[in-house]
């Protein structure tokens, strides 16, 4: 409650002019109590507005989602090796049929074509030698034929050579034989007489021989306009 003095003192301000209200009218104020009871529902509404928040717990999917990725991961190293088989076994496939086969298909190629041309080849140089000979034969016979008829030898093989004769007869008879020799060594014709062997028991009559048996069949094969189509060649 202001004393009295108080009050003499706010008059004696306003005389002097220091009133800081600048003429407008005074007025009293006091506080309002705001009750405690108001401020204690306004709290409890404040608590009763905010929800509380719900707890946190682990669902089933939760759950599922771990246990996926847990097996996923188990089986991880297991499908990188099925994979890198896989790989490796289509890509074996793959050479084997698309570079391996191919190669061994043309390397047999080439072998049989090498083959082919060395068989030609040496049937070449046959017949080359056959009609070498032939010709030789025919020459030696017009010569023969031309020059002042001579006596031929007669020659008695007593061991094997290992060479090819040309035979233009063969007799069980060694007399028979002999005879119809003289009678060609008369012309100039050198003859040579193979006695029995290899359980044979027959004498055969040769008119020449050669290292090959494609030489000796060269030759027979042109004797046979002299002596007929019963030469043949034998290995003595």
């Amino acid at each position: 409650m202001a004393s009295k003095e108080d009050d003499e003192k706010i008059k004696d301000d306003k005389a002097d002019g220091s009133d800081e209200n600048f003429g407008l009218p005074d007025l009293e104020y006091k506080p309002l109590d705001q009750p405690s009871t108001s401020a204690g529902s306004s709290s409890s509404i404040e608590h009763a507005s905010e929800p509380e928040p719900e707890p946190v717990s682990s669902t089933p999917t939760d759950s599922f989602d771990t246990y996926a990725v847990d097996e996923a991961k188990s089986r991880a190293p297991l499908i990188i090796t099925v994979v890198i088989v896989l790989v490796v076994a289509i890509t074996g496939y793959l050479i084997y049929n698309y570079v391996y086969l191919p190669g061994e298909a043309k390397e047999k190629a080439r072998k049989e074509e090498a083959a082919r041309l060395a068989k030609e080849k040496k049937e070449e140089a046959d017949r080359l030698a056959r009609e070498k000979a032939a010709e030789e034969q025919r020459l030696r016979e017009e010569a023969q034929a031309k020059a002042t008829p001579k006596e031929g030898t007669i020659e008695v093989l007593s061991a094997r050579t290992r060479r090819y004769y040309v035979v233009i007869t063969s007799d069980i008879d060694d007399d028979l034989l002999m005879d119809y020799a003289k009678k060609l060594s008369a012309t100039g014709v050198n003859l040579k007489v193979i006695p029995p062997f290899g359980g044979k028991q027959f004498y055969r009559l040769a008119i020449t021989d050669h290292d090959t048996f494609a030489l000796a069949q060269s030759s027979a094969d042109a004797a046979k306009a002299t002596y007929g189509n019963g030469v043949w060649v034998l290995k003595y």
